[in-house]
């Protein structure tokens, strides 16, 4: 074998395990502390044409099941207030079924105390884990946790429930990238 042709295949093995760990590193999740989770699928959220961000939901393995920890990343292409976040995220709900006014408000007020203001490139992170509720990341750093099944289940289910306002979304995020 010449030598031109030993460095090229050389190059060859570096840039094809180069492009396999790039493409691992595209799956893996983006919190330190769920290594094993693996993206899902992934989306983007148009309001009128306007893109307000990015989707992408988290699992262990890459495999979805409403019965086992998953999360939710979103990641903003506009700004934000997160008390509108907030209201919004109740507004979808109420769509969803009917609750109860007083519940709507304990949310609303949990939620508040939870969401900051966004940015256009911020993440925002929600962790559904049963048993437990769901807690929130700005990033990498925990914002805090709502401890009640039926709000995780009527958060999560903005995007993920049958009934979702945003049905092709919902399509986006629970398929394999």
């Amino acid at each position: 074998m010449s030598r031109n042709s030993a460095l090229n295949t050389r190059l060859s093995a570096t840039l094809a395990a180069s492009c396999l760990l790039a493409a691992s590193l595209l799956h893996a999740s983006s919190l330190p502390h769920l290594s094993n989770f693996e993206a899902v699928g992934s989306g983007t959220m148009r309001f009128f044409g306007l893109h307000l961000y990015d989707a992408t939901l988290w699992s262990p393995g890459g495999v979805w099941s409403g019965s086992q920890s998953y999360a939710l990343e979103l990641v903003y292409a506009r700004s934000f207030g997160g008390a509108a976040i907030a209201q919004r995220s109740i507004e979808e709900m109420r769509a969803q079924r009917p609750w109860p006014e007083a519940t709507l408000m304990r949310w609303k007020q949990q939620m508040r105390a939870l969401f900051p203001d966004v940015d256009k490139g911020d993440r925002l992170i929600g962790v559904r884990m049963p048993g437990a509720g769901a807690t929130f990341y700005s990033g990498t750093r925990k914002l805090g946790q709502i401890n009640d099944e039926a709000f995780a289940d009527a958060f999560f289910g903005i995007w993920l429930n049958p009934a979702t306002r945003a049905p092709e979304l919902r399509v986006q995020l629970l398929k394999s990238p």
